[in-house]
């Protein structure tokens, strides 16, 4: 379908697709094989511009917003969702900062972030508060100009690569999540320290790990906001982040589609290629329709942020819940049309499928966002009445 990029956003997704193509898909399968971090790839995403995507211009980025960094993303999660992660989670990081930080913070972090220089993380996931973001335990103490910070965080991407991480941490652990702020906290302060680096199902070139904090002294100046509106920014950040979890979902499965159509091509069987085969026509139809529906809602969603909606909470849940689903079942569905080969390492359908499946649990699992949708119909209908 045709979105009429405008020419920085056609620039922006020729750029991506290049490094795609040229440096993510020669070492993609080796990097899912030996779990190591894509440094090289990072600084050729530095040196091409991709991280001032998402920086306003005064802080020495591109001022593009959310559907051109969407964009970005999709393009690199077409070859590969974990490279184009550890991507997208830079800009899950900074975000509180954009939407939250000072001007003095901003000047300080977001320039070495805009030019790539830094990568950052979003540390909320604790052991006992994944969808229940409520129940975080990490405490943040303030003690003269300084917080003392107490706790562990899990399954955080980019952890112990980032130098720069935005921790939610209770600040009054009397009020529940009421009692939540923001910290910006940077790698090398003395009391931070990292756990085990998580061996995944898919997305394995990421760095996936334990983020540990043990009388960790923070300067004043480092929270964000005021105290007490950590859970508020939490919320608001990942209603800004999830059109781009539907970008890598989107990528993802329209490299799984463009894969399959082209084995079904080749692929001969019954004297004829399977393609042609009314069974796996229907199959490829379906996966397409499927996808292209789900990129229009990602797009829409993400023009929406960019337009200055003030409220995309229900937009954001929806956008992020039918591209993810709707990847798990197009790359599986890739696989079928492959057959035995398609589960084979051999091709790459079957590290999309792995891929796929954590698209549906991070940023909010879509079961809870279910929940959000239905919280905010129900909202907009009293308001109604």
């Amino acid at each position: 379908m045709e979105y009429f990029l405008t020419e920085q956003q056609q620039l922006i997704k020729s750029l991506a697709r290049r490094i795609a193509e040229e440096r993510i898909l020669p070492v993609r399968a080796e990097l899912d094989e030996t779990e190591e971090f894509p440094w090289a790839i990072v600084k050729d995403m530095a040196d091409a511009d991709l991280f001032r995507i998402f920086i306003p211009e005064e802080y020495e980025g591109l001022g593009e917003g959310c559907f051109a960094l969407c964009i970005a993303i999709e393009e690199l999660a077409r070859v590969c969702c974990g490279v184009a992660l550890t991507y997208a989670a830079d800009a899950l990081g900074a975000m509180p900062i954009l939407l939250y930080g000072s001007d003095e913070q901003k000047q300080k972090y977001l320039p070495d972030i805009a030019s790539g220089a830094k990568l950052t993380a979003f540390g909320l996931t604790e052991p006992s508060a994944g969808s229940d973001a409520g129940a975080i335990k990490t405490t943040a103490v303030l003690d003269g100009d300084e917080y003392v910070l107490n706790g562990t965080k899990q399954f955080i991407t980019n952890g112990g690569e980032a130098e720069i991480y935005t921790i939610i941490a209770l600040t009054d652990p009397r009020k529940g999540s009421r009692g939540a702020s923001a910290f910006i906290v940077d790698k090398g302060t003395p009391g931070f320290t990292f756990g085990k680096k998580e061996k995944k199902m898919g997305i394995r070139s990421t760095a996936t790990r334990e983020l540990v904090f043990h009388n960790c002294r923070v300067p004043r100046e480092n929270l964000l906001s005021k105290e007490g509106l950590g859970f508020i920014l939490t919320m608001k950040t990942l209603d800004s982040s999830r059109p781009g979890v539907g970008a890598l979902a989107i990528g993802l499965a329209q490299g799984a589609l463009e894969a399959a159509v082209a084995y079904a091509r080749q692929r001969v069987q019954f004297g004829h290629p399977v393609s042609a085969i009314q069974a796996v026509q229907h199959l490829l139809a379906n996966m397409a329709m499927e996808l292209e529906a789900a990129r229009a809602l990602v797009y829409a969603t993400a023009k929406t942020i960019d337009s200055g909606a003030r409220n995309f909470t229900e937009e954001g849940a929806m956008a992020k819940v039918f591209a993810t689903d709707m990847a798990m079942k197009v790359t599986t569905d890739a696989v079928q049309v492959f057959g035995g080969p398609g589960y084979m390492r051999d091709y790459p359908v079957e590290k999309m499928m792995r891929d796929a499946k954590i698209n549906q649990i991070y940023e909010g699992t879509n079961q809870v966002l279910r929940n959000v949708i239905a919280l905010e119909l129900l909202k907009r209908k009293a308001l109604r009445e």
